[in-house]
């Protein structure tokens, strides 16, 4: 039988999720105001009100946390049946994600501080595209097995058309449609794919 001391330890090495969400939270707010220079872990934690050793617990460095706090759940919607479906639903998201105000406030610093951290670089994009990827890389050889695709289409330069065209169109262009910009997109991303 576990022991009340035993029970308080196991339960007291958990991360408390009220602090997780109150860091992600202050995160996001801070990078819409302040933009992502300004944005400091100290400032983070004092506006989570939580201690700064709770929040590098969590994070081993700024790029993490915000990268979190942008991409909270990568991958958690399953990919559509069918493969135009699952092509239109990836510039929709696409085009939200890089529409969002934090995501724009901070993805130039993000990325400025990740070319200087290769491991850190690695362990972000492995979290950011590697599922989607793979599943976009299963969706493809079966719309190209069951002659949907034409043979010879490349997930990964598929799925580099989506991100690119659409990081383009919200953060360059200042598109303000994002249904007629993602319906455009997934058009001449699927004339190229398409048999």
């Amino acid at each position: 039988m576990e022991t009340a001391q035993r029970r308080h330890r196991r339960q007291g090495s958990r991360r408390d999720p009220s602090i997780d969400a109150a860091v992600l939270a202050a995160t996001r707010r801070l990078l819409v105001d302040r933009g992502y220079a300004a944005t400091t872990i100290d400032l983070i934690a004092t506006t989570a009100q939580v201690s700064r050793p709770a929040v590098y617990r969590r994070w081993s460095s700024k790029a993490q946390l915000v990268h979190e706090a942008l991409f909270p759940d990568l991958g958690a919607e399953p990919p559509a049946d069918d493969f135009v479906a699952e092509i239109t639903r990836l510039c929709r998201g696409a085009l939200a994600m890089y529409g969002d105000p934090a995501v724009r406030e901070a993805l130039p610093g993000l990325l400025n501080d990740l070319r200087s951290d290769r491991r850190m670089r690695r362990v972000l994009s492995d979290r950011l595209e590697a599922a989607a990827r793979s599943q976009l890389a299963e969706r493809v050889d079966s719309a190209i097995a069951d002659g949907t695709a034409r043979p010879g289409v490349d997930a990964d330069t598929v799925m580099d058309v989506i991100a690119g065209g659409a990081w383009y169109a919200v953060c360059v262009r200042h598109v303000k449609d994002v249904d007629a910009a993602a319906t455009a997109l997934a058009e001449l991303v699927l004339r190229g794919a398409l048999v």
